[in-house]
């Protein structure tokens, strides 16, 4: 919702400048001039980039309009699945888990947070590293090394079509001028017509070059930082997930590990100590 919102206002203050200025709406409608800047921004795109990039953009756009499914409520569901997973171990030993994490949608403990178990990412993170647990082959020190490079890799992944749309951001005023200088060529080889006529196509020529910058940062760049920035906010929730569970091989408590957790969480979605604890007595309660 903020994207369009943020493009409406894009819009209305630059073309509605031009009005108030005494411009002329029809002046800036160029279709020849959006073919051409358009065509060769994404004729560009297609050579720039390997199809994997290109399906990780395609599939990233649609994110940009919807919102973040990362909240307080998200998260505290989280600690309390961490929980209850932890303080089971604590009380039945490790091998208790060993059905839950084979099966986590069959799992009771599981189900009882859908908010996190319809996330198959956030899931095969968390049981993953449960089941290596589990093995006990592995120390934290190493637990800790395959984790940091697991979620550099998922921050990796993230950045792909940010950095693609970035990109074709900086090549749109050029390809503005492209057009532009094509518009220029016709205007050269028609000067034989009226000057009146002359100034309607080095008008037309020039609003390429405005409509290559407008589209780069007004619209694609833009585009570029807020998927950034979403990828950025969903690389969070495996962060939390590692330090928790780092925190119970060290021999921490249940309700230690969730607050190491609690204290990673981005302040605008982090429960406060209280809230946590008494959500966490609340589930017990059921």
């Amino acid at each position: 919702m903020t994207v369009i919102v943020g493009w409406l206002v894009v819009m209305g203050s630059v073309f509605g400048g031009f009005l108030l200025a005494g411009g002329h709406m029809a002046a800036l409608i160029q279709p020849i001039e959006l073919l051409m800047i358009g065509g060769a921004g994404l004729g560009a795109f297609f050579v720039a980039n390997r199809p994997k990039a290109i399906k990780a953009t395609m599939q990233g756009l649609p994110q940009i309009f919807k919102g973040s499914k990362l909240n307080k409520a998200t998260y505290m569901d989280l600690l309390a699945l961490l929980y209850e997973l932890l303080g089971k171990i604590r009380k039945e030993g490790m091998m208790s888990i060993e059905g839950d994490i084979d099966d986590p949608h069959a799992s009771t403990l599981f189900t009882k947070y859908p908010a996190i178990t319809h996330d198959h990412h956030v899931i095969e993170f968390i049981t993953d590293y449960l089941r290596i647990m589990v093995g006990g082959n592995l120390n934290a020190f190493e637990i800790e090394a395959l984790m940091d490079q697991e979620i550099e890799t998922h921050h990796k992944e993230a950045e792909v079509a940010p950095g693609v749309i970035a990109k074709m951001a900086d090549a749109l005023p050029a390809f503005g001028i492209v057009a532009a200088v094509m518009g220029v060529v016709h205007t050269m080889e028609s000067l034989h017509l009226p000057p009146k006529e002359l100034g309607v196509l080095i008008a037309h020529a020039l609003v390429g070059t405005f409509l290559g910058i407008l589209l780069s940062y007004g619209f694609v760049g833009p585009m570029a930082s807020a998927l950034e920035q979403k990828g950025h906010d969903e690389s969070k929730i495996y962060e939390v997930i590692k330090v928790v569970l780092l925190a119970s091989l060290n021999g921490y408590a249940p309700q230690v590990c969730i607050e190491f957790g609690r204290k990673v969480i981005f302040s605008v979605d982090r429960p406060t100590f209280s809230e946590l604890e008494e959500d966490v007595k609340a589930r017990k309660g059921k």
